[in-house]
């Protein structure tokens, strides 16, 4: 039996329709006897097998993207990933990516996203599909999604992505949108407020924090170096009014001790409580969105930059990485 001949425009069609080399292309369609859906089918299974035997790589390389919809009351924020940098950098993976995260922003979670329809066969059997033309384990390796009156993104290099929604859209909202999601993609952090800690989890962190640091106070004690501080506390949801009062108390009793005349205190007891807040609140500054200071202005935290733009509120962020 001859060769079934296939003509360039065949081959065209279908690697444009599944990104397939030209040759792997050909092969399908010659396997398929010239049946275009049937060719389909052959690079799929193709697909399924490569992805059979990569099932168990670690897909840690990949690309992080945002999308918010036309009128910015949703953003999407995914990770689609795969084996290698090379591929993750690669500007027809960038693509599908972004292809990828379009379609996503109009489902509530991973299962409803890769269940969809995307270009006639679901996400889930895109990125099978994927795998056999790529070569690597192809996956969502993070979804997240964020709703609310004013939703703003921000998307580093293709490695970090972060959302966050606002109470209004107030004047100049798209810069603090920015600079907010920005402040999330940088910074990392992993709660709004130090409200919403778990006092359980602040417990077991300030015991962890303390030890490690007085660790290290014995080595550099050891080589004669200065001792870092030892907090009592790690976050304001320990700063009750009878702490921070016996810290102004003690701060008094230092005062005096130093032979500071008493009729000066008050101008020196503010700077000495923010010290104080500033030394116990580490945890807050580090995981609080709300708590840290502003990367473009250090003289004021996240909080304060927001309130800076009148009454307007974050309601919620996400923030998904590569690796």
């Amino acid at each position: 039996m001859s060769e079934v001949k296939i003509s360039a425009a065949e081959v065209n069609k279908l690697r444009k329709a599944t990104g397939a080399g030209m040759m792997d292309c050909k092969k399908a369609l010659v396997e398929a006897g010239g049946d275009f859906d049937q060719a389909i089918d052959v690079l799929r299974k193709k697909g399924q097998k490569v992805a059979e035997k990569r099932a168990d790589r670690d897909s840690s390389e990949g690309a992080a993207i945002a999308k918010v919809n036309d009128d910015n009351t949703t953003g999407v924020a995914i990770v689609l990933g795969c084996e290698t940098d090379f591929v993750g950098k690669n500007e027809s993976f960038v693509a599908l990516a972004n292809e990828m995260a379009d379609n996503a922003i109009n489902f509530d979670n991973k299962e409803e996203f890769l269940a969809s329809d995307f270009n006639g066969i679901s996400v889930s059997e895109k990125l099978v599909e994927q795998t056999g033309v790529i070569g690597e384990k192809l996956d969502i390796n993070a979804f997240e999604k964020v709703n609310a009156p004013y939703v703003g993104s921000y998307v580093h290099i293709n490695k970090i992505a972060a959302i966050v929604g606002f109470s209004a859209a107030v004047d100049n909202v798209e810069t603090l949108a920015k600079d907010v999601a920005m402040q999330i993609a940088s910074m990392g952090a992993s709660i709004l407020s130090y409200k919403d800690f778990d006092p359980a989890y602040v417990a077991s962190e300030t015991e962890a924090r303390i030890a490690a640091i007085e660790k290290e106070n014995e080595e550099l004690e050891r080589l004669g170096k200065t001792l870092k501080n030892v907090p009592q506390y790690i976050s304001m949801s320990q700063l009750t009014p009878e702490v921070l009062a016996q810290a102004e108390e003690d701060a008094k009793a230092q005062l005096k001790a130093e032979g500071k005349p008493e009729q000066i205190w008050d101008k020196i007891l503010p700077g000495k409580m923010e010290r104080f807040i500033s030394d116990n609140t580490t945890l807050d500054q580090e995981q609080c969105l709300l708590d840290q200071k502003f990367i473009k202005d250090e003289k004021m935290t996240v909080a304060e930059y927001v309130k800076s733009y009148g009454d307007v509120e974050i309601t919620g962020f996400k923030r998904v990485s590569v690796g």
